[in-house]
């Protein structure tokens, strides 16, 4: 418990941190002299994307919960931290850290943690939470004083699928003496992406196909026969586990996943239930995505504990994605493996809430937690920047370079387990905000001089950016089961993610038994493998824009590492061995 005591201005901070500590601040304070900042993440107004629709203005008196993320100490020690565990070359490789360490390591400063405690206070906030490592606050207070608190914030209700979001239409500032110590306040600008229609695309190939005859599809045999998955290829070790992360309002049904494993699973052993939901599941409707998400990879990380953090929220100002984030740094005991099929344009994103969002990971890969990221359906994505001119468009947190961004992959003769080659949706590309980190610079550029004949035009992409996606797994044609019923022709990224996921828990499994670290945070490790282990796919474009200059195509898969497919698709056995070395 965090106990404020004060003197006319003076505090003084006496705090016992704990899980979730909830803080009552009673510190009469007085800010009416300072003057006001520029804008802390956006400096235009905020675009509110086309398919929400305003309802209107909030009650002055409704409740909101907005999240403040207080800046870190010692952010590029922990970069080099991160790097020095994750490289296998390291005499610290696999020396993770615990949370408490983490916590010591990034914690605000006390003069950070007063200012913005101080600040609070003499807006009348009172009930605010905190996590271990102390840089995020969550409060609650009404709309009204929340705009007086952010200047500039105008909260409105937008609603969409019969699903209602507050945020704010405009941005907002904070006082300047508080400004230098906020990397952003969460709860104003974002609101979620659509999720993928994971079946569109599919009917599109279906019809295609349909000329050649039935296919049957990608399955969990399917997938272990293509990736030499045997049935003794399943998790043993008691202290394994992993996760799927849910942001978009859909749930798993225990009773689908109870189906899936009797009609798909019977060749190995598994698990039929999830050992632990965080957060609400809700009375929301059983959804693809998710269904998709927990089947697979509970099918290749076969007989695996398995999480799902699913996040509902308790307010309409709550953000899914950044309610995951502030749990990862208020629970000690995780997950080794998370995918998360979740992903936004980074230009639709303030780079303050990026570059925060990327220390947020580097404090999981410290303490040897993998994250993996869907590349997204796009291919290459496609921005118009007016007068006839585009330019390709990024995703994040894909295009984060302390992530592991799978792509996608279709097989080349869709009737049959045949090598693979491009799907045409895998997101790919270079990011625009953050630069090409060392250890994957040595492939890009082999990459670039290879192809550079046939690149698009350079004023398409940022070719000093971090690339990916790192590595791939088939994305198209899956079958799932939803509400009791096998639901063909299912695709996306979001499908492949998890089974790479799945298979880099087997092997944590493996290494665990061995008494090893667990993989980490394992980009530098992977490139350095330089495309062994893994089954290189050379064919095939993914798409981009329609214009004149590209004509709809972006990047080309190419030998070694590429912007469509990173290195390729897993050969199980072979990266098992790879990764077991020490």
């Amino acid at each position: 418990m965090c106990v404020w005591t004060s003197a006319c201005v003076h505090v003084i901070l006496q705090c016992v941190v704990s899980p979730s500590t909830r803080l009552t601040l009673s510190i009469p304070l007085l800010f009416s002299s300072l003057a006001w900042s520029g804008y802390l993440e956006h400096d235009q107004d905020v675009l509110i994307p086309d398919d929400w629709t305003h309802a209107g203005r909030v009650n002055p008196s409704e409740e909101l919960e907005l999240t403040f993320a207080l800046k870190q100490q010692n952010t590029d020690l922990l970069e080099e931290t991160l790097r020095l565990v994750s490289d296998p070359d390291s005499a610290q490789y696999g020396k993770y850290l615990t949370l408490e360490e983490v916590s010591s390591l990034v914690r605000p400063t006390e003069l950070t943690q007063k200012m913005v405690h101080h600040w609070l206070q003499s807006n009348g906030i009172t009930n605010c939470l905190t996590v271990r490592t102390q840089d995020f606050l969550q409060c609650t207070m009404t709309a009204e004083v929340a705009e007086t608190l952010l200047p500039g914030s105008k909260f409105h209700r937008y609603i969409r699928d019969g699903h209602s979001l507050v945020r704010s239409s405009a941005p907002y500032s904070v006082h300047d003496d508080v400004h230098q110590h906020l990397d952003f306040v969460g709860g104003l600008h974002r609101l979620p992406p659509k999720g993928q229609d994971l079946r569109k695309a599919s009917s599109n190939r279906k019809q295609k196909r349909s000329k050649a005859g039935l296919h049957l599809g990608v399955t969990p045999s399917v997938l272990r026969a293509r990736y030499n998955l045997t049935a003794a290829d399943v998790g043993t070790a008691q202290n394994n586990s992993q996760a799927v992360a849910q942001f978009l309002e859909q749930y798993y049904s225990d009773a689908d996943l109870a189906e899936f494993m009797g009609m798909y699973g019977r060749s190995f052993e598994h698990l039929s239930r999830v050992y632990r939901v965080v957060g609400t599941q809700g009375a929301g409707k059983v959804g693809i995505e998710a269904s998709l998400d927990v089947e697979y990879i509970m099918s290749t990380g076969a007989n695996i504990s398995t999480w799902v953090f699913t996040n509902q929220g308790r307010h309409e100002s709550q953000e899914p994605f950044l309610q995951w984030m502030v749990l990862l740094s208020n629970m000690s005991d995780l997950p080794w493996v998370h995918t998360i099929s979740y992903g936004d344009d980074e230009d639709s994103l303030s780079t303050a809430y990026m570059m925060r969002i990327n220390t947020e990971f580097m404090k999981a890969g410290v303490r040897g937690i993998s994250l993996l990221f869907a590349s997204g359906d796009s291919g290459a994505g496609c921005k118009h920047l007016g007068k006839g001119q585009n330019s390709f468009r990024p995703s994040f947190p894909a295009s984060s370079p302390y992530v592991t961004t799978v792509g996608g992959t279709s097989f080349k003769n869709p009737f049959k387990v045949t090598y693979e080659v491009t799907d045409y949706i895998s997101g790919g590309g270079f990011s625009n905000v953050f630069k090409m980190p060392d250890y994957q610079a040595s492939a890009v550029d082999g990459y670039l001089k290879t192809v550079a004949a046939t690149l698009p035009p350079q004023s398409y992409f940022n070719t000093s950016g971090r690339a990916y996606p790192d590595m791939a797994a088939l994305s198209d044609n899956y079958w799932v089961v939803m509400n009791r019923v096998p639901v063909p022709w299912v695709s996306g990224t979001s499908a492949s993610t998890p089974v790479v996921g799945g298979m880099l828990s087997l092997i944590n499994d493996q290494r665990l038994l061995k008494g090893l670290p667990t993989l980490g945070f394992l980009n530098p490790r992977l490139y350095k493998l330089k495309g062994q282990a893994l089954f290189d796919v050379t064919e095939g474009c993914h798409l981009s824009c329609l214009d004149k200059q590209v004509q709809g195509q972006g990047f080309c898969a190419a030998p070694s590492w590429d912007p469509v497919t990173g290195w390729g698709t897993p050969n199980y056995p072979a990266l098992l061995a790879a990764l077991l070395a020490e």
